[in-house]
């Protein structure tokens, strides 16, 4: 059997984190797995929360503290939305910074946003191609 990937994400405020992805990525929420983590539904993979205090140590093998204002990481999160502009303003609305709007490319647009944790990620909206566009084998 395959690993399937689970999507967490840490969070300073599970309620303002609860209350923003919601209304930005139209999720709901599926349980709450104790006071510090709620499970969200309705993509192909559940999305945790996961309410860990800023400056708390990052790991055991690192001397990183979780920080929350906009920080770097090579692994971020790209929801694909039907539609790139209402996308967009929905999570702008809901405390998401637009830090790049829309660029077309062969394959859709995409624009790039940040979570009011900091956390970099993506909306794509795929043409009808999608990936097919550039996919050389």
């Amino acid at each position: 059997m395959s690993p399937s990937p689970l999507i967490n994400i840490d969070v300073d405020d599970l309620q303002r984190a609860v209350s923003f992805y919601t209304a930005a990525m139209g999720l709901k929420v599926g349980r709450k797995l104790g006071p510090s983590v709620v499970e969200l539904l309705g993509h192909g993979s559940p999305i945790y929360l996961l309410q860990k205090a800023a400056g708390s140590a990052a790991g055991p093998a690192t001397r990183e503290a979780r920080r929350y204002e906009r920080h770097w990481t090579p692994v971020h999160l790209d929801f694909a939305v039907p539609n790139l502009d209402e996308g967009v303003r929905r999570a702008v609305a809901a405390g998401a910074t637009l830090e790049v709007p829309a660029i077309a490319h062969a394959w859709g647009r995409i624009a790039e946003l940040a979570d009011p944790f900091g956390h970099g990620f993506c909306l794509i909206e795929f043409s009808s191609r999608g990936y097919d566009a550039i996919a050389t084998s």
